[in-house]
């Protein structure tokens, strides 16, 4: 955290969501931290350089494209793993794949443009690595984000990010489908990273603003901002909590969960019987590991008279990490 100055700080605590691309983002930027816009430019930058930031630009929700997002997991052997690792990443449908500790320790997302091909990609996967897939598709969202604040003295916080609009599809014509193929790896930095984007797929600035306000108003762009990679800000323990919920507490149990400011994302997926009891998933990110297990007795309390099991499953190794790339 040393090597952040008062001014990258500044800009990871406050521009983590809510950044108008209307007109010069880094000039409004610039103006609330009391600097100059190509000060700004160059920290993002520099930020994104050294792996402080993943990038900048609008996070989609596939589901409002749409598109179809499900989390899955494998027992890959050990004496495969590298080998598996290789064959899954290599598929553009996979956004990220973590290691964890648990006898299900591959764990990766697959993002596809539709129901049928998740399920192709599935299948896909199951024949090329001789392997079962265990699907976990999202059944209800109860919190997704969370807010990372630096302190001067390079200690962090956590605190939760107001949900947004988030029911429905909408439909995209091609304009759209351009704009989301040309940003949703991120936004350039620059003076104006809607005319760049407009130049690329040829059409006008201000039709860029629009479409993206407008998706951003219809709960396609959850929101816009920096987006900090949390491994590089010092949050080390990173543990995936899985409970045992019955069916009928599921929702207010995942609402109480979700309500917690240490919580990023919280859903209820399905259960895989017998091998996978769990219903309820909530991930969990603290300074160790010992800071999560610490969170998860408050967790049990909170689901004192819900759950009837539960596990953290800790990441132990980023295998990939592109974010969702989706084909429309």
């Amino acid at each position: 955290m040393s090597s952040l100055s008062s001014l990258d700080r500044q800009l990871i605590n406050r521009f983590q969501g809510g950044v108008d691309l209307s007109d010069r983002p880094f000039h409004q930027m610039a103006r609330l931290v009391d600097s100059d816009e190509s000060e700004v430019m160059n920290a993002v930058q520099r930020l994104l350089d050294d792996g402080w930031l993943s990038r900048f630009g609008p996070l989609y929700n596939a589901e409002r494209l749409g598109g179809s997002l499900a989390l899955a997991a494998m027992a890959a052997p050990e004496a495969v793993f590298d080998d598996v690792v290789e064959q899954v990443n290599a598929l553009p449908e996979v956004a990220h794949n973590y290691r964890r500790d648990h006898w299900l320790n591959m764990w990766f997302v697959l993002a596809t443009d539709s129901n049928e091909s998740m399920a192709s990609i599935i299948s896909h996967i199951e024949g090329i690595t001789g392997l079962r897939v265990y699907a976990f598709p999202k059944q209800e969202e109860f919190y997704l984000g969370l807010w990372f604040e630096i302190g001067e003295d390079g200690g962090f916080t956590t605190r939760s990010i107001p949900a947004g609009t988030s029911c429905g599809t909408h439909h995209l014509d091609e304009l759209d489908r351009r704009i989301i193929a040309e940003t949703q790896s991120g936004l350039p930095v620059s003076h104006d990273p809607c005319e760049e984007v407009a130049d690329r797929i040829g059409c006008w600035p201000s039709e860029v603003v629009k479409r993206m306000n407008d998706m951003l108003g219809m709960g396609v762009i959850r929101r816009t901002g920096l987006v900090p990679n949390h491994y590089r800000l010092g949050f080390r323990g990173n543990g995936m909590t899985v409970w045992n919920i019955p069916d009928e507490q599921l929702r207010e149990a995942g609402q109480r969960l979700g309500s917690l400011d240490y919580v990023s994302h919280c859903y209820s997926r399905p259960r895989h019987l017998p091998d996978w009891p769990y219903n309820l998933f909530a991930m969990v990110h603290g300074r160790d590991r010992d800071d999560v297990k610490e969170k998860l007795i408050t967790m049990g309390q909170v689901l004192k008279s819900f759950h009837l099991g539960h596990e953290v499953l800790f990441s132990t190794a980023v295998l990939k990490k592109t974010g969702m790339r989706l084909n429309l």
